[in-house]
């Protein structure tokens, strides 16, 4: 099973994709996409046998719309993210600035910070926050603890439990125990 699924390396796609195929298909592989087009695209174009996305993900309902009829749910679950938290730089007393990836903006009250930065995985936030382009941002706890002379942990969130949907260019029939 080839899967195609959001990246980059490190993102929670990644992850849930690994634990996905080390349950269903050890012997498979992963794809990572910068964009869903592309991942949905492959899928229709027989390059990849599936589809990993999150529902928590802003795209997801444009995605199921979008290829209604030739895309098919196949399998759904839920699946928890890497623990995360609000890290800031150590250099930065009060942070003003923070970054996230918009399906972790109502984890925690953002109400202290000035400006809210979107960026498109919680791997991005890491890489934003680590050069030094905004104060603080939610993402990847484990982080902090690679990084412990640059950041520090504000809050810890923990993980968040999503519902994740595998897609398939076949749909399962009305017989299947699975379809309600």
């Amino acid at each position: 099973m080839l899967i195609a699924t959001l990246g980059p390396a490190g993102s929670n796609h990644e992850l849930v994709a690994n634990r996905y195929l080390n349950r269903h298909a050890p012997q498979g592989n992963i794809l990572l996409y910068t964009a869903f087009e592309d991942a949905f695209k492959a899928l229709l174009e027989h390059k990849v046998d599936r589809v990993l996305q999150c529902t928590a993900h802003p795209e997801h309902g444009h995605y199921v719309g979008r290829y209604m009829h030739r895309v098919f749910p196949v399998d759904a679950f839920i699946a928890g993210s890497k623990p995360l938290a609000i890290l800031a730089r150590v250099d930065v007393k009060t942070p003003k600035t923070l970054a996230l990836q918009p399906a972790t903006r109502f984890y925690t009250d953002l109400s202290g910070y000035s400006e809210i930065i979107e960026e498109p995985s919680i791997v991005n936030v890491s890489e934003g926050l680590l050069n030094g382009e905004y104060d603080a941002g939610i993402c990847a706890q484990e982080v902090q603890a690679q990084h412990p002379q640059q950041l520090r942990t504000v809050k810890e969130l923990g993980s968040a439990l999503d519902t994740w949907v595998m897609f398939g260019r076949t749909p399962l029939s009305n017989t299947n125990s699975r379809v309600y």
